[in-house]
């Protein structure tokens, strides 16, 4: 598809005009602060549009529309709750062809990526609407006779949800659709390289809540950090702040919510790391390896950055991995046969070019890519050779993410050397270990094996399932999204003792008598 008739193709359905309104709290109004956000597609450098951004005044009068909006929503029944959340997902899904293009168009990810995004989107609205029935609490032992106990989780209220350009919808489905199935309201803060995505989204959404005449649940805030951002870190009102992006961003974000003692979740940076045994299928950790760095030009939290080769298998499989690089369609999204596009802006072009720079005068060997690419028809686009490069683990920069297609490539002699190298990193979010032996993956899943929040055998760092509770230790920030318990993480845990004798006996046999 031309980038012309793509564009033309989202403006329609959403909606999308010259400039568009960035908040929207029950109704959509420009920003307070006068500020004009300017969006530019990475796959040409063409205008996609502008956004009015939010102030301060905008952040409380939705924060407030927001507190309203979680007092009636929590008196929903919570399966009720999750049938507005399923009929969300049937809307999104009415619209995921031309959601997904806009998504492509707007963060440069292929049509197949943009495709996947808004279907996890719909697969997210489906989990959550299924776990509205499943917020369980404990029964507990009591000690004390003819008593009860038992804890039960209440919403938190109003929270706050700040997502990365790299994922410009589904993460917020992580957190959005969980946290409104517990029975909280959402304000959504998007990153300013892809709000149109946010607003379309947020569009659909709104119709869905409009046609049941329910408050308004979910809510938008277009702004920069250094605005709208710090208020929303910054505001009591917020129970719990969840972000995903940067370490640095993130330990700011920390520091600022625990000021007030509230709660974060945290999703921020990987270093994640690929071990390919000797006893490995090379077929199957050839594909896993290239799919883990390559997909979305390596801008995932859980691209593959590092790729440790047994000393048996190293210069096999990597001579297998450099021809592959050099068959790698890198180009217009839009394209079918394309697999990398561009990446997100120049600044992530000069970060990448820095960083492959930083690596050889450390001493790494540059054996593919790692250059600018120039692609026809899209010359005003942000386009990189994906690179790899032979490393030393010494190298200071193995140990730090870079946000690009940009994989290191160690050698080790056994498992133990393996994942001592894996470990060795501030980061800790996703990993992965490509055998066909029993006692090494057991190593692998062991308390000395990985260290990361997620742990894969046989397959990609990239590519999590939703069922699966998201998220990582170390740098990466400790937080879990999306599956298993994560959704406690939007509620406030309360434990109940009921004493339904004609006594009041006391805990752990304290006597006190009155007259």
């Amino acid at each position: 598809m031309l980038f012309s008739e793509a564009k033309d193709v989202v403006s329609a359905a959403f909606a999308l005009r010259e400039t568009n309104p960035g908040v929207y709290g029950g109704s959509w109004s420009d920003g307070s602060d006068a500020q004009i956000l300017e969006c530019f597609s990475p796959i040409n450098g063409a205008p996609l549009g502008r956004v009015t951004e939010a102030g301060a005044g905008d952040l409380a009068e939705v924060a407030g529309r927001s507190l309203s909006a979680a007092a009636a929503w929590a008196e929903v029944p919570a399966p009720k709750r999750g049938e507005i959340v399923a009929e969300i997902g049937r809307e999104l899904a009415m619209w995921k062809n031309e959601l997904g293009l806009l998504v492509s168009i707007e963060a440069g990810k292929t049509l197949s990526e943009g495709q996947g995004e808004v279907q996890e989107m719909i697969d997210l609205a489906g989990f959550a609407a299924g776990l509205s029935r499943q917020l369980y609490g404990l029964t507990i032992a009591s000690e004390r006779p003819h008593h009860r106990m038992y804890e039960q989780w209440h919403p938190l209220g109003a929270v706050a949800v700040i997502t990365s350009f790299n994922f410009p919808c589904a993460v917020w489905s992580w957190n959005a659709f969980i946290a409104a199935v517990v029975g909280d309201a959402v304000i959504w803060k998007p990153s300013s390289r892809t709000p149109l995505t946010a607003i379309a989204v947020t569009r659909l959404v709104g119709r869905v809540m409009e046609r049941h005449s329910l408050p308004p649940v979910f809510s938008l805030l277009v702004g920069g950090g250094g605005g709208v951002g710090n208020a929303l870190l910054e505001d009591p009102r917020l129970s719990m702040v969840s972000f995903t992006g940067s370490v640095a961003t993130g330990k700011k974000v920390a520091e600022v919510v625990s000021q007030r003692l509230g709660r974060t979740l945290l999703e921020l940076g990987g270093n994640n790391g690929v071990i390919v045994s000797d006893k490995a299928d090379l077929d199957m950790a050839l594909k896993g390896v290239a799919f883990g760095a390559l997909a979305t030009a390596g801008q995932r939290c859980t691209s593959t950055r590092r790729l440790l080769l047994h000393e048996n298998v190293y210069s096999g499989l990597l001579e297998r991995l450099v021809r592959a690089y050099q068959h790698v369609r890198v180009g217009d999204p839009l394209l079918a046969e394309t697999l990398v596009g561009p990446l997100i802006d120049e600044g992530a072009v000069e970060t990448y070019l820095e960083a492959v720079r930083r690596a050889v005068d450390q001493g790494g060997r540059l054996v593919c890519g790692g250059t600018r690419a120039s692609v026809p028809g899209c010359e005003g686009g942000h386009y990189v050779l994906p690179a790899i490069i032979e490393a030393d683990p010494a190298m200071d920069i193995v140990r730090e993410e870079t946000f690009g297609p940009l994989l290191y490539v160690l050698r080790y002699r056994d498992l133990q050397e393996a994942c001592a190298l894996h470990n060795a990193v501030p980061q800790g979010l996703s990993s992965a270990l490509f055998t066909r032996d029993l006692r090494e993956e057991e190593y692998f899943l062991s308390h000395r094996g990985s260290d990361c929040g997620l742990a894969n055998i046989n397959t990609s760092t990239a590519g999590a399932e939703i069922g699966g509770a998201f998220g990582g230790e170390k740098d990466t920030g400790g937080g879990r999204e999306s599956g298993s318990d994560a959704w406690k993480a939007y509620a406030r845990r309360q434990t109940v003792s009921i004493n339904h004798g004609a006594d009041l006996p006391l805990a752990q046999g304290v006597r006190f008598e009155i007259a």
